[in-house]
């Protein structure tokens, strides 16, 4: 399938039972703040909304807020490898304590999914919460994620000690459908 390996405008990508839009500059500081004292994603995400605002808004990253209605849910983003022998997408989700448990995580990746696979171009799509993040890990796999391996002192976490990470992976005909 031909593709466009530059970065694009990034449309609005409607799922089932979510709406993927451009996370507008201004509204980073604000969801920053909200992830950062998040009960379900600081424990993953950090406390520094400093930090966060800056993944946001990475230059690399395309970066969509997740919304239900009026109401912004979370952020899910992706970063692209555009050479041609390793073509793929990586994603990192947040969704926050509210509205977690709702299946809106899992709407959420299969919206962005689609659309990396179909109009991106790409074959494979990579993942790599943290390993402790049982709950990240339940949804990805309803997705249709696959656990690949750990990766042993990963990441850093917020408390500062070194943490295994869980390296997941789906390929295109692997996209589970709800």
């Amino acid at each position: 399938m031909p593709h466009d390996p530059a970065p694009a405008e990034l449309p609005i990508l409607r799922g089932e039972h979510v709406t993927l839009r451009p996370l507008d500059p201004s509204e980073v500081p604000r969801l920053a703040e909200e992830i950062a004292g998040d009960e379900t994603t600081a424990p993953w995400w950090g406390t520094d909304a400093g930090r966060i605002a800056g993944w946001l808004a990475d230059e690399d990253a395309r970066v969509f807020a997740i919304d239900v209605g009026d109401t912004t849910v979370g952020v899910i983003m992706y970063e692209e490898e555009n050479e041609p022998d390793y073509r793929h997408a990586s994603i990192d989700l947040s969704v926050l304590a509210p509205y977690s448990g709702r299946g809106l995580g899992p709407d959420a990746l299969r919206t962005l999914a689609r659309h990396l696979f179909a109009t991106r171009g790409h074959h494979r799509i990579h993942i790599d919460p943290t390993a402790k993040n049982a709950r990240a890990i339940r949804a990805y796999e309803k997705v249709g994620f696959k656990p690949v391996g750990i990766m042993r002192r990963y990441e850093r976490a917020p408390d500062g000690e070194w943490r295994d990470g869980l390296l997941m992976d789906l390929l295109a005909e692997e996209l589970a459908e709800e």
